[in-house]
């Protein structure tokens, strides 16, 4: 986390400024804030910062202002990581977001909680990976389609690819698991093999199979 420059955006300030301290703790330098989607955009063009925290309902309209600044973001500033933080499951603007590249996260204000979580999404995101929070996840899985290209991964490795879904790396998987990191990256090959993704860098490969798990509806 040292050195990983950070802007927030909320228009909560109690939660903002939470935030703030909260990252400039684990060794962040927050370098600007803003508390409605015109005032971020100037924020990330004046800063260039490395990842956003942006609530998906800003002012004025409360809507999806804080999503449509982060649509500006990514086209104007592709490598900035970018962390969606809502109030509510919304399974539409989340599977935009993952759908729009690397770098990205979708998480409930809620998983602001759990500090350490919270803390491995940002380093996720700021590598180049893809952060879904595990209540989104379940929605997905509630509503999967009969016709279920994971139907061929047995129970372990459906464990182990809600677990990279949550954005949790192998040794976090294992920790959950109770297994080592060696067996976890036997699932996770067998896994990629399994879906048939074409060999690329392994950082994709698991991008990829973590939108075929959230697809499978």
């Amino acid at each position: 986390m040292a050195h990983l420059r950070v802007v927030l955006a909320d228009d909560d300030v109690l939660l903002r400024e939470g935030l703030a301290s909260l990252l400039q703790r684990s060794g962040c330098a927050v370098v600007g804030q803003a508390a409605d989607a015109a005032q971020l955009l100037d924020v990330v063009r004046q800063t260039a910062p490395d990842l956003v925290v942006v609530d998906i309902r800003m002012p004025p309209g409360q809507t999806t202002e804080g999503l449509e600044a982060a649509r500006t973001i990514r086209q104007e500033f592709p490598p900035v990581g970018i962390l969606v933080l809502s109030a509510h499951s919304e399974v539409e603007h989340a599977m935009e977001l993952l759908a729009s590249g690397h770098s990205m996260g979708y998480l409930l204000k809620s998983r602001v909680r759990d500090v350490q979580e919270f803390l491995e999404a940002l380093q996720r995101i700021a590598r180049g990976g893809s952060v879904v929070d595990p209540a989104l996840v379940q929605e997905l899985v509630s509503a999967r389609r009969r016709a279920d290209p994971l139907d061929m991964l047995s129970s372990r490795e459906r464990e182990v690819l809600e677990l990279m879904a949550e954005g949790r790396s192998n040794a976090g998987i294992g920790r959950r698991l109770w297994v080592t990191e060696g067996t976890v990256e036997k699932h996770v090959r067998s896994i990629l093999a399994k879906l048939d993704l074409p060999e690329t860098d392994d950082d994709h490969r698991r991008v990829r199979a973590v939108i075929t798990y959230l697809e499978a509806r």
